[in-house]
């Protein structure tokens, strides 16, 4: 666990929760078990899921969508994957909760944002933005549509998922944010970076959140495919990886007057090793006695 500010919150600060992409069905079973329980340990008010790898490991479905909300996920961002299955495109025009990266050109699907109302009745912006640097071209500059998004839409509480593949961009993306945005994820390289902070002017950081997958793979799916792969180059059935499951999630705690972050941690919990890790993950939440 990496943290940053101070886990303990006041009444006036909203704790979201944002989960690494979510490979396949036993991620999706794993999440079912887990996520409900690390709600309830720290009184999270709002959960985001990347779920563009739900549905076999590429794409998302109605199925798995609905298990990822009945699971606790609130909201659910996507990326470069949220085309694979062609169910997605009936799914994202149908619900708001469900979002594709706002850069997308506009005559496709669905929304690249989304305000939410929290029990609270603060207001949280959600946006989706997918990078440039090694991703398709197709979409539009992430920096460009983010800024004409956050004058379009003004609020104090915003989280941005930016789905990119280089960590450059991504950094870039936080500073390029800073003071803007209450926090800015990374998501799709499906490895845990241990740089999360808390940046200058207020702004949540981590450059990727992780995955909610196997540890014995290749970003999610079975090894042995894509060793295959590399060392003849030839195409591969790729299949999702099932054993020694985990979840990465990171904890944002953002002060609602002012819109800035003061508490970031970022999480794994084994799925061999479920109750210690929720454990820990209590210790640090737990609230302080009061004088």
């Amino acid at each position: 666990m990496q943290s940053r500010g101070e886990a303990a919150r006041t009444s006036d600060h909203v704790r979201v929760v944002f989960i690494g992409d979510i490979i396949g069905r036993s991620a999706r079973r794993f999440l079912a078990d887990v996520l409900p329980k690390i709600r309830y340990r720290i009184h999270a008010d709002f959960v985001i899921a990347n779920g563009e790898n739900s549905a076999g490991g590429l794409g998302i479905i109605p199925k798995t969508a609905q298990e990822m909300f009945q699971a606790g996920v609130d909201l659910i961002t996507s990326g470069n994957h949220v085309w694979d299955k062609r169910e997605a495109i009936e799914l994202l025009k149908e619900n708001q909760l469900i979002l594709r990266p706002a850069n997308y050109p506009p005559s496709v699907p669905g929304s690249g944002f989304h305000c939410v109302t929290l029990n609270n009745h603060e207001k949280l912006l959600v946006i989706n933005l997918q990078g440039r640097v090694f991703m398709e071209p197709v979409v539009d500059n992430p920096f460009l549509i983010v800024d004409r998004l956050l004058k379009e839409n003004p609020q104090k509480c915003v989280f941005v998922d930016f789905h990119a593949e280089a960590s450059a961009e991504k950094q870039a993306m936080g500073f390029f944010l800073d003071g803007r945005v209450s926090v800015v994820v990374g998501t799709h390289t499906h490895v845990q970076t241990s740089d999360i902070r808390i940046l200058g002017n207020g702004t949540g950081y981590q450059t990727d959140v992780g995955m909610t997958g196997s540890l014995n793979s290749v970003i999610g799916m079975k090894r042995q495919p894509i060793i295959q792969r590399f060392l003849t180059g030839m195409y591969q059935r790729f299949e999702v990886a099932r054993s020694n499951l985990c979840i990465d999630f990171s904890v944002f705690d953002i002060a609602c007057r002012t819109g800035k972050c003061v508490h970031a941690s970022t999480w794994r919990i084994l799925q061999d090793e479920m109750d210690p890790g929720l454990e820990r993950l209590s210790a640090a939440f737990e609230q302080p006695e009061k004088p």
